[in-house]
């Protein structure tokens, strides 16, 4: 054991040495050789060595360098060394963070994390957390403590008698509202075809005074950090309806939530505090390992009594937190581990540092990509910024000319009608050098596609 771990630690050290070397796509020829990894299952056992070396020689060039400076796709981050190294070791412990019996240390470390998560974005100091896979996972999670809550309300207990003829409840979402949200809707059986849709603005942003009229039967899903645009929805207007008609407000802030550690980027999230339930991402902005997500809401006990299914004799429980009456998972890997090692090692001060530097790095793009003579669609007022290189077909071949170059990697949208390219910044490895050296690809296809 002590030889092959050593054998991985060399092997993973060579791959994140040359991340930034590499293209970050893949070559075809690569990804046609992941086949080798395939076959008939082997009838006798293999030697561990010989399965890492297979796993690395093949596995390792058909990856995405999304841990690397130049990777500008979707919304995912980097892997901070701390949260790597606490991954691993992690890793060696194997610790099932279900319940304080399991793993004190999983349980402890959770507590932490849950202390300084709320104090780092600002949200009720007493709320319930729960750590779970991804975005998607907190907005099932949060919601499904707004549907308990609101139907107990009502008289209805929906965890004993599920949701057959139960009071209806009303879900409000912007125009601009996220899949992930929609998803979880559909999970909890309150479907993603009946939502009331208030329209946005021309930055994606929910219109509050389109809000319809709202009661206690309500929830309201509103954003903070618009996937495109990466604008905030107006919380305070909205919270503030909410509050006096007794409906619930749930923010979906993946990544956009993270802004609050920045006085720079707090005023985004004004009123966002006011909510009663909060989605958070961690595997992006953060930049921990996959997978990792918290969901909190501010009255735990609604959280709790939405996701706990009880407990059989022989699982023991303690008159603490128990980390599995806070997600829908039981047994599950002790994700808070990393989450503890990232803010340890960051600090206040080098969250926030990480946080505006990848935004200041998205006004450069912006700005170079202007002063180039293309279209940047969007108000860039966090770290995520759309791009148009002409029509449709040429913004199309731009982005896929500069996937197969390789000097970063970027991907498409269609907003407000215009076929966009997005670049997001997120990634702690991200450095201004990468944003020159990738511009200058972006801008040498354009203009080439352009002479085309």
């Amino acid at each position: 054991m002590k030889e092959l771990l050593a054998e991985t630690a060399v092997r993973a050290a060579r791959y994140a040495a040359a991340i930034g070397d590499r293209k970050v796509a893949p070559r075809s020829e690569d990804i046609a050789r992941l086949e080798a990894l395939g076959g008939t299952l082997p009838e006798n056992p293999c030697d561990p060595a010989e399965v890492l070396a297979l796993l690395d020689d093949v596995g390792s060039p058909a990856t995405v360098a999304t841990t690397g400076g130049r990777y500008f796709g979707f919304v995912i981050g980097g892997t901070l060394p701390a949260a790597l190294a606490a991954n691993w070791l992690a890793g060696a412990w194997d610790q099932n963070a279900a319940m304080q019996v399991m793993s004190p240390v999983a349980a402890k470390v959770e507590e932490i994390v849950r202390e300084w998560t709320l104090d780092l974005l600002g949200l009720p100091s007493s709320s319930g957390v729960g750590f779970v896979t991804c975005t998607t996972m907190a907005n099932f999670s949060g919601l499904a403590a707004a549907r308990s809550a609101l139907l107990q309300h009502s008289g209805w207990n929906v965890e004993e008698d599920g949701m057959f003829e139960a009071p209806a409840i009303r879900v409000v979402v912007g125009e601009e509202v996220h899949v992930s949200v929609l998803r979880a809707l559909t999970m909890l059986g309150l479907g993603r075809s009946r939502v009331i849709t208030v329209p946005a603005d021309g930055q994606g942003r929910m219109r509050a005074d389109a809000l319809p009229v709202l009661d206690e039967h309500t929830i309201v899903c509103i954003q903070a950090g618009n996937v495109n645009t990466g604008a905030f929805d107006p919380a305070k207007e909205i919270c503030a309806r909410a509050r006096d008609a007794g409906a619930w407000v749930h923010v979906d802030g993946a990544f956009g939530l993270w802004g609050a550690v920045s006085p720079l980027y707090a005023p985004l999230l004004e009123g966002v505090s006011a909510a009663d339930s909060w989605a958070i991402d961690c595997h992006k902005w953060l930049n921990v390992p996959y997978d990792s997500g918290i969901v909190v809401v501010r009255e735990p006990e609604h959280l709790r009594t939405a996701l706990s299914a009880g407990s059989a004799a022989y699982l023991t429980q303690s008159a603490g937190r128990e980390p599995w009456q806070y997600t829908p998972d039981a047994s599950r890997r002790a994700r808070g581990i990393e989450l503890w090692a990232a803010m340890r090692s960051l600090g206040r001060s080098g969250l926030r540092e990480m946080i505006e530097r990848n935004c200041r790095q998205a006004r450069l793009f912006a700005d170079h990509l202007r002063a180039a003579g293309f279209t940047v669609l969007n108000d860039v007022v966090l770290n995520q910024v759309l791009v148009s290189f002409g029509s449709a077909d040429q913004t199309r071949r731009v982005i896929a000319e500069i996937q197969e170059d390789g000097t970063c990697w970027c991907g498409g949208t269609i907003w407000h009608g215009h076929t966009a390219m997005r670049i997001s910044v997120s990634c702690w490895a991200t450095t201004d050098k990468d944003v020159e050296q990738s511009v200058a690809a972006m801008i040498r296809i354009a203009k080439s596609v352009r002479a085309g």
